[in-house]
Protein backbone atom coordinates (compact mmCIF):
# COMPACT_ATOMS: atom_id res chain seq x y z
CA UNK A 1 0.00 0.00 0.00
CA UNK A 2 1.12 3.54 -0.93
CA UNK A 3 1.88 6.21 2.20
CA UNK A 4 0.97 9.42 2.16
CA UNK A 5 2.01 11.89 5.21
CA UNK A 6 -0.50 14.21 3.63
CA UNK A 7 -3.13 13.12 1.49
CA UNK A 8 -5.04 15.91 -0.96
CA UNK A 9 -7.94 15.23 -2.86
CA UNK A 10 -8.57 17.83 -5.74
CA UNK A 11 -5.68 20.12 -7.23
CA UNK A 12 -7.58 23.26 -7.71
CA UNK A 13 -6.29 26.32 -5.95
CA UNK A 14 -7.27 25.31 -2.63
CA UNK A 15 -5.52 22.04 -2.99
CA UNK A 16 -2.42 23.37 -4.64
CA UNK A 17 -2.10 26.15 -2.28
CA UNK A 18 -2.75 23.09 0.72
CA UNK A 19 0.14 21.15 -0.69
CA UNK A 20 2.81 23.88 -0.88
CA UNK A 21 1.95 25.28 2.64
CA UNK A 22 2.40 21.46 3.97
CA UNK A 23 5.05 20.65 2.47
CA UNK A 24 6.64 24.18 2.88
CA UNK A 25 6.01 22.71 6.55
CA UNK A 26 7.91 19.85 6.16
CA UNK A 27 5.02 17.45 4.88
CA UNK A 28 5.76 14.65 2.40
CA UNK A 29 2.51 15.67 0.20
CA UNK A 30 0.61 13.63 -2.21
CA UNK A 31 -2.17 15.55 -4.58
CA UNK A 32 -4.65 13.05 -6.52
CA UNK A 33 -6.48 15.18 -8.61
CA UNK A 34 -9.21 13.66 -11.18
CA UNK A 35 -7.96 15.87 -14.83
CA UNK A 36 -4.99 15.79 -16.92
CA UNK A 37 -3.67 18.68 -15.09
CA UNK A 38 -3.99 20.36 -12.30
CA UNK A 39 -5.39 23.91 -11.57
CA UNK A 40 -8.86 23.70 -11.32
CA UNK A 41 -10.96 26.67 -12.22
CA UNK A 42 -7.55 28.27 -13.44
CA UNK A 43 -6.67 26.61 -16.02
CA UNK A 44 -9.52 28.49 -17.93
CA UNK A 45 -9.75 31.93 -16.31
CA UNK A 46 -8.21 34.09 -18.63
CA UNK A 47 -8.97 37.42 -17.06
CA UNK A 48 -7.25 39.34 -14.85
CA UNK A 49 -7.63 39.04 -10.96
CA UNK A 50 -8.59 42.06 -8.82
CA UNK A 51 -7.84 43.47 -5.50
CA UNK A 52 -4.48 43.28 -3.85
CA UNK A 53 -1.21 42.08 -4.88
CA UNK A 54 -0.77 39.73 -2.26
CA UNK A 55 -3.92 37.99 -3.44
CA UNK A 56 -2.54 37.84 -7.31
CA UNK A 57 -4.23 41.20 -8.27
CA UNK A 58 -3.48 41.96 -12.50
CA UNK A 59 -2.72 38.32 -12.72
CA UNK A 60 -4.77 35.93 -15.01
CA UNK A 61 -5.75 32.64 -13.81
CA UNK A 62 -3.63 30.68 -16.16
CA UNK A 63 -0.92 32.06 -14.66
CA UNK A 64 -1.20 32.02 -11.42
CA UNK A 65 -1.84 28.23 -11.50
CA UNK A 66 1.28 27.94 -13.59
CA UNK A 67 3.02 29.38 -10.03
CA UNK A 68 1.40 27.43 -7.60
CA UNK A 69 2.38 23.57 -9.70
CA UNK A 70 6.10 25.21 -10.14
CA UNK A 71 5.95 25.42 -6.71
CA UNK A 72 4.77 22.32 -5.67
CA UNK A 73 7.57 21.00 -7.86
CA UNK A 74 9.95 22.60 -6.33
CA UNK A 75 8.71 21.66 -2.57
CA UNK A 76 8.72 17.86 -3.88
CA UNK A 77 5.07 17.32 -3.72
CA UNK A 78 3.96 14.29 -5.87
CA UNK A 79 0.81 15.30 -8.46
CA UNK A 80 -0.98 12.19 -9.38
CA UNK A 81 -3.02 13.18 -12.45
CA UNK A 82 -5.70 11.36 -14.53
CA UNK A 83 -6.41 9.82 -10.92
CA UNK A 84 -10.42 9.62 -9.85
CA UNK A 85 -10.79 8.92 -5.42
CA UNK A 86 -13.20 5.70 -5.91
CA UNK A 87 -13.92 5.15 -2.25
CA UNK A 88 -12.26 6.37 1.42
CA UNK A 89 -12.45 3.76 4.24
CA UNK A 90 -10.68 2.39 7.05
CA UNK A 91 -10.61 5.68 8.53
CA UNK A 92 -7.46 7.43 5.84
CA UNK A 93 -7.51 4.49 3.50
CA UNK A 94 -8.76 5.67 0.11
CA UNK A 95 -9.09 3.83 -3.02
CA UNK A 96 -7.67 5.58 -6.66
CA UNK A 97 -8.21 4.66 -9.93
CA UNK A 98 -5.26 5.90 -11.80
CA UNK A 99 -5.52 6.05 -15.52
CA UNK A 100 -2.14 4.93 -17.41
CA UNK A 101 -3.46 4.86 -20.84
CA UNK A 102 -6.81 5.49 -22.90
CA UNK A 103 -7.13 1.42 -22.04
CA UNK A 104 -4.92 0.60 -19.06
CA UNK A 105 -5.71 1.35 -14.93
CA UNK A 106 -4.95 0.44 -12.01
CA UNK A 107 -6.53 1.10 -8.67
CA UNK A 108 -4.32 1.95 -5.92
CA UNK A 109 -4.55 2.05 -2.26
CA UNK A 110 -2.82 5.27 -0.39
CA UNK A 111 -2.58 5.08 3.56
CA UNK A 112 -3.00 9.00 4.64
CA UNK A 113 -2.03 9.91 8.12
CA UNK A 114 -3.90 13.45 7.30
CA UNK A 115 -6.55 13.84 4.70
CA UNK A 116 -7.07 17.41 3.09
CA UNK A 117 -10.48 17.37 0.86
CA UNK A 118 -10.91 20.44 -2.04
CA UNK A 119 -12.79 18.86 -4.14
CA UNK A 120 -14.48 22.20 -5.61
CA UNK A 121 -17.86 22.86 -6.88
CA UNK A 122 -20.19 21.67 -9.67
CA UNK A 123 -22.50 23.46 -11.61
CA UNK A 124 -26.76 23.76 -11.11
CA UNK A 125 -28.69 22.92 -14.02
CA UNK A 126 -31.73 24.71 -14.78
CA UNK A 127 -34.36 22.71 -15.99
CA UNK A 128 -37.06 23.46 -19.01
CA UNK A 129 -38.70 22.54 -22.29
CA UNK A 130 -35.79 21.72 -24.98
CA UNK A 131 -32.96 21.46 -22.38
CA UNK A 132 -31.64 18.05 -23.41
CA UNK A 133 -31.22 19.03 -26.55
CA UNK A 134 -27.55 19.88 -28.34
CA UNK A 135 -26.47 23.54 -27.44
CA UNK A 136 -27.74 23.46 -24.07
CA UNK A 137 -24.58 23.01 -21.54
CA UNK A 138 -23.02 24.60 -18.54
CA UNK A 139 -21.15 28.02 -18.46
CA UNK A 140 -17.82 25.74 -17.27
CA UNK A 141 -18.59 23.99 -20.03
CA UNK A 142 -18.47 26.71 -22.72
CA UNK A 143 -15.41 28.35 -21.08
CA UNK A 144 -13.33 24.61 -21.38
CA UNK A 145 -14.05 24.40 -24.57
CA UNK A 146 -13.02 27.69 -25.72
CA UNK A 147 -10.33 28.51 -23.32
CA UNK A 148 -8.62 25.16 -23.05
CA UNK A 149 -9.22 23.41 -25.90
CA UNK A 150 -9.39 26.61 -27.99
CA UNK A 151 -12.92 25.18 -29.94
CA UNK A 152 -16.30 27.84 -30.25
CA UNK A 153 -18.26 25.85 -29.45
CA UNK A 154 -21.69 28.32 -30.73
CA UNK A 155 -21.74 31.68 -33.34
CA UNK A 156 -24.56 32.94 -31.15
CA UNK A 157 -24.36 32.57 -27.09
CA UNK A 158 -27.71 33.11 -24.55
CA UNK A 159 -26.12 32.80 -21.11
CA UNK A 160 -28.61 31.98 -18.25
CA UNK A 161 -27.23 34.16 -14.92
CA UNK A 162 -25.66 37.47 -14.35
CA UNK A 163 -23.66 35.84 -11.58
CA UNK A 164 -19.84 36.52 -12.26
CA UNK A 165 -19.37 33.12 -13.61
CA UNK A 166 -22.18 34.18 -16.70
CA UNK A 167 -20.67 37.78 -16.90
CA UNK A 168 -17.15 36.68 -17.01
CA UNK A 169 -17.66 33.75 -19.56
CA UNK A 170 -19.86 36.03 -22.14
CA UNK A 171 -17.16 38.76 -21.81
CA UNK A 172 -14.75 36.15 -23.03
CA UNK A 173 -17.03 34.41 -25.31
CA UNK A 174 -17.41 37.76 -27.54
CA UNK A 175 -13.62 38.00 -26.97
CA UNK A 176 -13.52 34.58 -28.79
CA UNK A 177 -15.86 35.75 -32.11
CA UNK A 178 -18.88 34.82 -30.58
CA UNK A 179 -22.09 37.41 -30.39
CA UNK A 180 -23.82 37.28 -27.23
CA UNK A 181 -27.62 37.36 -27.91
CA UNK A 182 -28.26 38.37 -24.14
CA UNK A 183 -28.11 37.79 -20.82
CA UNK A 184 -31.26 36.99 -18.71
CA UNK A 185 -31.53 36.62 -14.97
CA UNK A 186 -34.25 35.42 -13.23
CA UNK A 187 -33.71 37.72 -10.42
CA UNK A 188 -34.70 41.55 -10.78
CA UNK A 189 -31.44 43.08 -10.46
CA UNK A 190 -27.68 41.72 -11.46
CA UNK A 191 -25.89 39.00 -9.19
CA UNK A 192 -22.56 39.67 -9.92
CA UNK A 193 -19.94 42.43 -9.84
CA UNK A 194 -20.86 45.31 -12.02
CA UNK A 195 -17.67 46.27 -13.20
CA UNK A 196 -18.14 42.84 -15.13
CA UNK A 197 -21.81 43.96 -16.43
CA UNK A 198 -20.73 47.17 -17.38
CA UNK A 199 -18.38 45.51 -20.22
CA UNK A 200 -20.82 43.69 -21.75
CA UNK A 201 -23.63 46.46 -21.68
CA UNK A 202 -20.74 48.64 -23.17
CA UNK A 203 -20.22 46.27 -26.23
CA UNK A 204 -24.13 46.31 -26.69
CA UNK A 205 -25.25 42.88 -24.90
CA UNK A 206 -28.05 43.01 -23.81
CA UNK A 207 -29.30 41.67 -20.01
CA UNK A 208 -32.53 40.98 -19.27
CA UNK A 209 -33.27 41.26 -15.74
CA UNK A 210 -36.32 38.93 -14.40
CA UNK A 211 -36.16 36.87 -16.88
CA UNK A 212 -35.96 33.05 -16.89
CA UNK A 213 -35.99 30.25 -20.04
CA UNK A 214 -39.54 29.24 -21.36
CA UNK A 215 -38.37 27.00 -23.90
CA UNK A 216 -35.44 25.66 -26.53
CA UNK A 217 -36.00 25.34 -29.97
CA UNK A 218 -34.72 23.01 -32.03
CA UNK A 219 -34.59 19.75 -34.32
CA UNK A 220 -31.20 18.05 -33.48
CA UNK A 221 -29.51 21.19 -31.97
CA UNK A 222 -30.85 24.39 -30.24
CA UNK A 223 -32.17 27.27 -32.78
CA UNK A 224 -33.70 28.87 -30.81
CA UNK A 225 -34.75 30.26 -27.18
CA UNK A 226 -37.99 31.84 -26.13
CA UNK A 227 -37.75 33.72 -22.55
CA UNK A 228 -40.04 35.38 -20.76
CA UNK A 229 -40.82 37.45 -17.63
CA UNK A 230 -41.37 35.73 -14.12
CA UNK A 231 -43.56 37.08 -11.63
CA UNK A 232 -42.43 37.23 -8.04
CA UNK A 233 -43.86 33.98 -6.84
CA UNK A 234 -41.43 32.37 -10.36
CA UNK A 235 -44.87 31.76 -12.55
CA UNK A 236 -43.99 33.55 -16.30
CA UNK A 237 -45.78 36.56 -17.41
CA UNK A 238 -48.58 35.73 -19.93
CA UNK A 239 -47.51 37.39 -23.45
CA UNK A 240 -43.85 38.60 -22.40
CA UNK A 241 -41.90 35.81 -24.43
CA UNK A 242 -38.94 36.79 -26.49
CA UNK A 243 -37.65 34.62 -29.52
CA UNK A 244 -34.06 35.05 -29.05
CA UNK A 245 -31.90 33.18 -31.90
CA UNK A 246 -29.50 31.23 -30.56
CA UNK A 247 -27.11 28.09 -31.10
CA UNK A 248 -25.80 27.23 -27.55
CA UNK A 249 -28.00 28.14 -24.31
CA UNK A 250 -25.00 28.35 -21.68
CA UNK A 251 -26.19 27.87 -18.11
CA UNK A 252 -24.27 29.84 -15.03
CA UNK A 253 -26.75 29.54 -12.37
CA UNK A 254 -24.53 29.20 -9.92
CA UNK A 255 -22.87 26.17 -8.05
CA UNK A 256 -22.99 24.15 -5.33
CA UNK A 257 -19.77 22.51 -3.40
CA UNK A 258 -19.09 19.04 -4.52
CA UNK A 259 -19.44 17.12 -0.98
CA UNK A 260 -19.11 13.32 -2.07
CA UNK A 261 -15.53 12.62 -0.32
CA UNK A 262 -16.74 14.45 2.75
CA UNK A 263 -19.31 12.29 2.86
CA UNK A 264 -17.77 9.56 2.70
CA UNK A 265 -15.17 10.10 5.01
CA UNK A 266 -18.33 10.83 7.54
CA UNK A 267 -17.92 15.02 8.03
CA UNK A 268 -20.94 16.56 9.40
CA UNK A 269 -22.68 18.86 7.50
CA UNK A 270 -24.19 22.46 7.85
CA UNK A 271 -26.71 24.20 5.18
CA UNK A 272 -26.78 27.77 4.46
CA UNK A 273 -27.64 29.56 0.60
CA UNK A 274 -24.77 31.75 0.87
CA UNK A 275 -22.62 28.41 1.32
CA UNK A 276 -24.01 27.10 -1.81
CA UNK A 277 -26.15 24.05 -0.13
CA UNK A 278 -24.51 21.46 2.58
CA UNK A 279 -21.01 22.10 3.22
CA UNK A 280 -19.06 20.21 5.89
CA UNK A 281 -18.49 21.99 9.00
CA UNK A 282 -14.72 22.47 10.30
CA UNK A 283 -12.99 24.93 12.67
CA UNK A 284 -10.22 27.27 12.34
CA UNK A 285 -7.83 24.74 11.50
CA UNK A 286 -9.95 24.07 8.44
CA UNK A 287 -10.06 20.62 10.48
CA UNK A 288 -13.70 19.10 10.04
CA UNK A 289 -15.54 17.13 12.47
CA UNK A 290 -13.92 13.82 11.59
CA UNK A 291 -9.95 14.00 13.18
CA UNK A 292 -7.58 14.13 10.70
CA UNK A 293 -9.58 15.06 7.32
CA UNK A 294 -9.15 18.55 6.13
CA UNK A 295 -11.45 20.94 4.29
CA UNK A 296 -11.17 23.81 1.77
CA UNK A 297 -12.02 25.56 -1.26
CA UNK A 298 -15.46 25.46 -2.70
CA UNK A 299 -16.06 22.10 -0.86
CA UNK A 300 -16.58 24.59 2.10
CA UNK A 301 -18.77 26.87 0.63
CA UNK A 302 -18.61 28.96 -2.83
CA UNK A 303 -16.63 31.85 -3.28
CA UNK A 304 -13.07 32.87 -5.42
CA UNK A 305 -10.19 31.74 -5.85
CA UNK A 306 -8.24 33.85 -3.61
CA UNK A 307 -10.87 32.57 -0.57
CA UNK A 308 -9.85 29.25 -1.77
CA UNK A 309 -5.72 29.62 -1.98
CA UNK A 310 -6.33 31.08 1.54
CA UNK A 311 -8.11 28.22 2.54
CA UNK A 312 -6.30 26.34 1.51
CA UNK A 313 -3.13 27.78 3.04
CA UNK A 314 -4.73 27.26 6.57
CA UNK A 315 -5.86 23.29 5.49
CA UNK A 316 -2.18 22.99 4.85
CA UNK A 317 -0.74 24.70 8.21
CA UNK A 318 -3.41 22.83 9.99
CA UNK A 319 -2.42 19.47 8.91
CA UNK A 320 1.58 20.65 9.44
CA UNK A 321 0.65 21.54 13.02
CA UNK A 322 -1.30 18.27 13.57
CA UNK A 323 1.38 16.32 12.57
CA UNK A 324 4.31 18.10 14.75
CA UNK A 325 5.94 20.09 11.64
CA UNK A 326 5.15 23.52 13.29
CA UNK A 327 5.14 24.22 17.07
CA UNK A 328 1.92 25.22 18.33
CA UNK A 329 3.25 28.98 18.63
CA UNK A 330 4.17 30.09 15.11
CA UNK A 331 0.93 27.58 13.63
CA UNK A 332 -1.50 29.93 16.06
CA UNK A 333 0.25 32.86 14.76
CA UNK A 334 0.09 31.93 11.07
CA UNK A 335 -3.35 31.06 11.48
CA UNK A 336 -4.38 34.36 12.96
CA UNK A 337 -2.95 35.95 9.95
CA UNK A 338 -4.68 34.03 7.74
CA UNK A 339 -8.18 34.53 8.87
CA UNK A 340 -7.48 38.41 8.65
CA UNK A 341 -6.54 37.82 4.91
CA UNK A 342 -9.93 36.09 4.85
CA UNK A 343 -12.00 38.66 6.14
CA UNK A 344 -10.78 41.44 4.45
CA UNK A 345 -11.54 39.32 1.64
CA UNK A 346 -14.91 38.72 2.59
CA UNK A 347 -15.40 42.52 3.04
CA UNK A 348 -16.23 43.51 -0.59
CA UNK A 349 -19.34 42.09 -2.53
CA UNK A 350 -21.97 39.74 -0.41
CA UNK A 351 -19.36 39.73 2.32
CA UNK A 352 -21.54 39.69 4.99
CA UNK A 353 -23.68 36.81 4.12
CA UNK A 354 -20.61 34.53 3.71
CA UNK A 355 -19.05 35.53 6.61
CA UNK A 356 -22.70 34.70 8.65
CA UNK A 357 -22.63 31.51 6.86
CA UNK A 358 -18.27 30.78 7.44
CA UNK A 359 -19.11 31.90 11.21
CA UNK A 360 -21.81 29.28 11.20
CA UNK A 361 -19.80 26.30 9.98
CA UNK A 362 -17.19 27.32 12.98
CA UNK A 363 -20.04 26.74 15.59
CA UNK A 364 -21.86 23.62 14.14
CA UNK A 365 -18.36 22.23 14.68
CA UNK A 366 -17.94 23.38 18.15
CA UNK A 367 -21.65 22.05 18.63
CA UNK A 368 -20.72 18.22 17.47
CA UNK A 369 -17.06 17.92 19.09
CA UNK A 370 -19.45 19.08 22.19
CA UNK A 371 -22.27 16.64 21.48
CA UNK A 372 -19.60 13.69 21.36
CA UNK A 373 -17.54 14.61 23.86
CA UNK A 374 -20.61 14.19 26.26
CA UNK A 375 -21.45 10.80 24.78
Amino acid sequence: MKQAEVLIIGGGPAGLSAAIEAAKKGCQVTIVEANREAGGQLVKQTHKFFGSSQHHAGERGIDIVKTLIRQCGELGVEIMTDSVVAGIYDGKVIAVDHQLSLTEHEFIRIQAKKLIISTGASENAVRFPGWTLPGVMGAGAVQTMCNVHHVLPGKKILMIGSGSVGLIVSYQMMQAGAEIVGIIEALPHINGYAVHASKLTREGVPIYTGYTVKEAIGTDHVEKAVIAKVNPDWSLVPGSEITLDTDIIAIGAGLKPLTGMAYMAGCDFVFDKALGGWAPAHNKHMESTVDGVFVCGDTTGLEEASTAIEEGTLAGLGAAQSLGHVDEKTAEEENAAGWKRLNALRSGFKGEERVIAKNKQLREYEAYKGEEARA
